[in-house]
């Protein structure tokens, strides 16, 4: 039988969730309101004049070929940093289930890049691939392979999404493990009795039973694609070389604090935000379908 808290007093709940309201409302629909204000006002580079435009800022958007390929490369980097994030993360989860000794200190190691601030992500993967005194882009330049993120554009989306990657490895790696060890043990050892292969048991068995938690990395870590690696992107290529690492959100910043343009940073701000809010919107409504409960 499901038991329910019941408050005698009517105020006493809102006292209690009060605090986070105030957070949500403070850090997310105020800031997110003044953006949706400032998107359809034009601003002189001063700040002295202000001017309501309409829907001419998102007009001007979709008429500049560099914002436009900014979806381009956001599109690819949160593909990457999904997808090669998550498969990281679970066969790292997977190896760290079955370790016996020393299990406390390979769990440890695992979950201290989550303690890094994503701009010391960005310039520690940076200092490493530094042309030509990194101490990776210096192997990498003895072994024959040139590398060089200022100047190729493949090189710089991989620095980034590397950075990016290993960020967000250890919150991945998290959740993939406490759902490893929420699966019944008994259920594995009947597949093996069964003459079932490690291989096998986890593509019938232990991924459908993770599915949940799957789908939920795969919801969070395309928002943090698209929102929480602006710092790692500013420390580690600043867009370039040209704009080839420029995400949306990285350019929201250029163009509002940089080029000073903050009706059409607002404009951007607001395409980003819908996008995200769209794309979640689509995965639990389509994707979850395939979760199994």
């Amino acid at each position: 039988m499901e038991k329910r808290v019941r408050f005698r007093s009517t105020w006493l709940p809102w006292v209690l969730v009060a605090p986070q309201l105030a957070v949500v409302l403070t850090f997310f629909f105020w800031p997110a309101g003044q953006a949706l204000i400032q998107s359809v006002l034009q601003q002189d580079a001063f700040g002295t004049t202000t001017e309501y435009v309409g829907l001419e800022n998102f007009k001007r958007l979709w008429n500049d070929s560099t914002y436009l390929e900014s979806f381009k490369v956001t599109a690819l980097f949160s593909l990457l940093v999904a997808v090669i994030g998550l498969s990281v993360s679970l066969l790292l989860a997977v190896m760290a289930d079955r370790v016996i000794k020393g299990a406390g200190i390979y769990k440890t190691l695992l979950i201290w890049p989550y303690a890094v601030a994503p701009v010391v992500a960005g310039v520690l993967w940076l200092f490493m691939f530094a042309t030509p005194f990194g101490t990776v882009s210096f192997v990498l330049n003895r072994m024959g392979f040139e590398w060089n993120h200022l100047l190729n554009s493949n090189h710089a989306m991989a620095l980034i999404v590397m950075a990016a990657v290993w960020k967000q490895i250890s919150y991945n790696f998290l959740f993939f493990l406490a759902g490893l060890q929420s699966i019944p043990k008994s259920l594995i050892e009947a597949a093996a009795i069964d003459g079932a292969g490690f291989w096998l048991r986890f593509r019938t068995i232990v991924f459908p039973l993770l599915s949940p938690t799957t789908f939920f990395l795969l919801v969070i870590n395309i928002v943090y694609a698209f929102f929480d690696t602006f710092a790692i992107v500013d420390a580690a290529t600043q867009g370039g070389p040209g704009k080839s690492t420029a995400i949306l959100v990285y350019k929201v910043y250029y163009d509002g604090f940089k080029a000073l343009d903050m009706g059409g940073s607002a404009a951007q701000s607001v395409v980003l935000m819908t996008i995200v809010i769209a794309l979640t919107v689509v995965q639990f409504r389509y994707v979850e379908k395939k979760v199994q409960y």
